[in-house]
């Protein structure tokens, strides 16, 4: 094992056999994290990048098995943010020292094109990076959405083993989520997706796959999280995901693409106190305070035990910059670029 990770730590490449390996391997535990620390120490250096993010509407037209905003979902006060209050968060965003925002929200068919243009431009006027999360859209979308500003764009494969996609999210095409990520990485869009971590059927193989689809689509940016059971749906008397192989599977992403921005995710916080202090210390290098309204954020119910549910953004920001100083690390000045994408750009 620790061949196989000294040539992940060198030649960052390894074969599916070999990522399967070391998935399986609940020896190397420790060992794997802290390689794939120094990786990200050589490649990105020790500062963490702050995203402020903004959840501005819990509506979603799709029916996914796992999530909680699932039109299906009854039970789910939803609620949209005007643009004005959009706008004025990322200035708030803005005065509390952040330099990127992302806007997350359910595909919300409200949120037209010409609504999100105005939205973007808003945010650019500030001075701000923008990252958006907002589903699939057509190519022209993805193209007026750039064209306004945006810099960025957080679409997750969830998963590359076809079936169970297909299985956990109904009515969506897999081959469009592809198509999805394959227009905004010709448009010149920072291209951010990622992957759950446990889902019911879900094997140690297919996650070597998700790996090996990250390098292949050439993404900036991957988040992982384990899949966390929400009681408002049909899987929730699932097992869910673990930390640890959750843990895994983001170290060996950050050997396998070492330049790339990687976040602490939420989810990983919500399994463990320290979920997002092992992350920052097993390859990742950024952290995404919310930065919504407080009354709003309950209601954005991706999966339960959220963290940051019931915090002011104001307290949100304060504890993750604390988190961040506790480890010995600092806070990006800059907007976070991705590495990759910054020396693509310059060849």
């Amino acid at each position: 094992m620790k061949n196989l990770l000294a040539k992940a730590a060198e030649t960052h490449s390894l074969s599916k056999e070999e990522l399967i390996a070391v998935l399986n391997d609940d020896t190397c535990m420790d060992e794997l994290l802290q390689t794939a620390d120094a990786i990200r120490q050589k490649y990105v250096g020790d500062e963490i990048h702050l995203r402020g993010l903004i959840e501005f509407s819990n509506f979603c037209k799709n029916n996914c098995l796992y999530c909680g905003l699932r039109r299906d979902n009854k039970k789910l006060e939803r609620y949209r943010i005007d643009i004005p209050t959009i706008i004025s968060l990322a200035e708030y965003a803005k005065n509390m020292g952040l330099k990127t925002v992302v806007l997350q929200s359910g595909e919300d068919m409200h949120f037209t094109a010409e609504r999100m243009v105005e939205i973007i431009k808003g945010i650019k006027s500030l001075g701000l990076a923008l990252t958006l999360s907002i589903g699939e859209k057509s190519t022209e979308e993805y193209e007026a959405y750039r064209k306004a500003g945006a810099d960025r764009y957080l679409i997750r494969i969830e998963t590359t083993d076809k079936k169970l996609y297909q299985d956990n999210d109904p009515d969506m095409s897999w081959e469009n989520r592809v198509r999805c990520m394959n227009d905004l990485k010709s448009q010149g869009y920072e291209l951010g997706s990622g992957c759950l971590v446990g889902l019911p059927e879900q094997t140690i193989e297919s996650l070597a796959d998700d790996i090996l689809f990250f390098k292949e689509m050439n993404c900036d940016m991957i988040g992982i999280g384990p899949f966390i059971p929400h009681p408002e749906t049909p899987l929730k008397d699932a097992k869910g995901g673990t930390l640890d192989l959750s843990l895994k599977v983001m170290a060996l992403t950050r050997l396998i693409l070492p330049d790339i921005n990687i976040p602490a995710t939420t989810a990983m916080e919500a399994l463990a106190p320290d979920g997002q202090a092992r992350a920052l210390c097993g390859g990742a290098n950024v952290i995404m305070p919310n930065i919504t309204l407080t009354d709003y954020r309950k209601h954005y119910q991706l999966y339960p035990g959220k963290t940051t549910t019931g915090y002011t953004p104001a307290e949100s920001l304060n504890k993750v910059i604390n988190k961040i100083e506790s480890l010995g690390r600092t806070v990006g000045k800059g907007c976070g670029r991705s590495k990759k994408w910054l020396k693509e750009q310059q060849e």
